[in-house]
């Protein structure tokens, strides 16, 4: 496997790793760079180029278990944290539980269960992913200028079930490809009152546990392509993807309290607009 094989890998893996939670579709992007490469690496099967996409999702999904690690800690009653309170909407003091977590997990994970053939048979094309773009794009904007003046939960720990459920609702619309879990989620959070941190942070932590488990089944029934002579390969793009989802992750937490959504919704329209060109 030559240098230049390693290097697109590498590239690969930090398209993923910036994008895949961001609100800006890591599918949108994976297409674009999907068509550039992955396609044109004559040694690259189909099989082995999804199982390729699956192991650089690890990478970032273990990203985000590294910067929320106390949280995750705490929430499987493995060590004891600061007591931490807030006035949630109820005017209930809490903290983010794992119990939240799951409530907000079951509408998506139960409609992708049932509709996951229907999804990769009739949803992942060029044209769906471009109109899930625009529309996840458009509903950004109405996110930032429709959310309520008065916030109703500032941090992550002043979620109430409720809010947990009715984001867990919205992210259903993530099932369509191109629409973005974190662009859905976040939106639906601040929505409902949440700040952009508090709505990120739960985004985040919620999408670990359904993208650790889809990965690893995913993983388990492509196991067999993952050889000797596909493993720097393998390798090159998870260490891209896990260092520099770390750096994203970090910066678009330190910043989204400030630049809200509408300038990732404006990213968004501008490459569906550069893949309806490219491919259209």
């Amino acid at each position: 496997m030559d240098f230049l094989t390693i290097l697109k890998a590498i590239i690969l893996g930090i398209v993923e790793g910036i994008t895949e939670f961001a609100p800006v579709s890591s599918t949108g992007h994976m297409i674009i760079v999907d068509g550039m490469w992955l396609q044109s690496e004559q040694f690259l099967t189909k099989y082995v180029a999804n199982t390729f996409k699956i192991v650089i999702q690890l990478g970032s999904i273990l990203a985000v278990v590294i910067i929320f690690r106390d949280r995750f800690i705490e929430m499987l009653g493995l060590r004891r944290g600061k007591q931490e309170t807030g006035q949630g909407e109820a005017g209930q003091k809490g903290k983010l539980k794992l119990t939240h977590v799951i409530v907000g997990l079951i509408p998506a994970g139960v409609l992708g269960l049932l509709f996951e053939d229907y999804i990769d048979e009739h949803l992942f094309s060029i044209r769906t992913v471009l109109f899930g773009l625009v529309i996840g794009a458009v509903f950004m904007i109405i996110a930032d200028k429709f959310r309520p003046s008065k916030l109703k939960a500032e941090t992550v720990d002043q979620i109430t079930y409720k809010q947990a459920l009715t984001v867990g609702l919205i992210q259903c619309l993530s099932l369509w490809p191109g629409f973005s879990r974190s662009g859905s989620t976040i939106s639906g959070g601040v929505l409902l009152g949440l700040s952009h941190r508090a709505a990120s942070d739960f985004t985040f932590i919620m999408a670990v546990p359904i993208m650790a488990g889809a990965s690893a089944i995913s993983l388990a029934k492509n196991w067999q392509y993952i050889t000797l002579e596909y493993l720097p390969f393998f390798i090159a793009g998870f260490i891209s993807a896990f260092v520099f989802a770390l750096i994203s992750i970090r910066f678009f937490l330190k910043l989204i309290n400030k630049i809200k959504l509408v300038p990732f919704a404006i990213y968004r329209i501008v490459l569906a607009v550069v893949i309806y060109i490219v491919y259209f």
